[in-house]
């Protein structure tokens, strides 16, 4: 694969034996405790002892805006998601649905790989405009049963804190994605949409802020799996604690 970014994994998955994407492997393994829970199917959430003003649920809380903050800071650089062993965007189902296609330049494995790097840097607006929203939702949301987030597994809180915001990052992200794309007019992405019957840099912006969207929340569960391995690295003592005691 064309080496379109600047990190080190821009290869396949399958074909690479770097550490980046051993370390995408293991990090994946973390996630998989609950960080793709969808709006509904958590029992974490709730009002009461874990209110927006209670001691309680501080360490909760720490580890959400901490793991944020983390994720935030690198999915906000200009490569971020490329770079990013669990964030990656994949190619959008958009760009692959069969009869949708009115010129072979999408059967192009090069252009596929260089369109797939320039999409990944079009959600990096998204997620300069979805961090605020989720460190201030990480602030409010309730948590019911603090000490059941903590010893809930490793994503337990992200998947508290994705809960809470439901659609909220997609609906965010649309706007400013759709808004960059039109000023940049990048040739690769231009050529691709208009290689799609009836698809719009709208909808595009739609298909990669769904995509963002699942990239951002793996980023925020990887940080938080790497705080409850080790949360000294922190130097956060309320999280230090909390996490001796569970």
């Amino acid at each position: 694969m064309v080496n379109w970014g600047t990190g080190d994994n821009s290869a396949e998955p399958a074909g690479e034996a770097g550490s980046d994407w051993s370390r995408r492997g293991v990090l994946m393994g973390l996630l998989a405790t609950g960080v793709l829970m969808l709006p509904g199917c958590s029992t974490l959430a709730g009002s009461g002892a874990g209110g927006p003003g209670s001691a309680n649920a501080d360490p909760v809380r720490r580890l959400m805006r901490t793991s944020s903050e983390r994720a935030f800071a690198w999915l906000g650089q200009p490569e971020g998601f490329w770079t990013s062993p669990v964030a990656r965007i994949p190619m959008p189902v958009l760009f692959g649905r069969p009869g949708r296609t009115t010129t072979g330049v999408l059967k192009s494995k090069a252009f596929r790989d260089k369109l797939q790097y320039q999409l990944n840097l079009f959600a990096t607006p998204g997620a300069r405009v979805a961090g605020p929203l989720v460190l201030k939702t990480a602030q409010s949301v309730p948590i019911s049963n603090p000490a059941e987030v903590l010893v809930g597994g490793n994503t337990a809180a992200t998947t508290l804190l994705r809960r809470a915001m439901g659609p909220a990052l997609v609906n965010a992200m649309i706007p400013e994605i759709e808004r960059a794309i039109k000023e940049a007019q990048d040739t690769t992405l231009n050529r691709a949409i208009a290689a799609l019957k009836g698809v719009t840099v709208q909808d595009t912006a739609h298909a990669l802020a769904l995509d963002a969207d699942n990239g951002i929340w793996y980023e925020i569960g990887a940080a938080e799996a790497a705080i409850r391995q080790d949360p000294a690295e922190t130097g956060d003592a309320v999280l230090i604690g909390a996490f001796k005691k569970s």
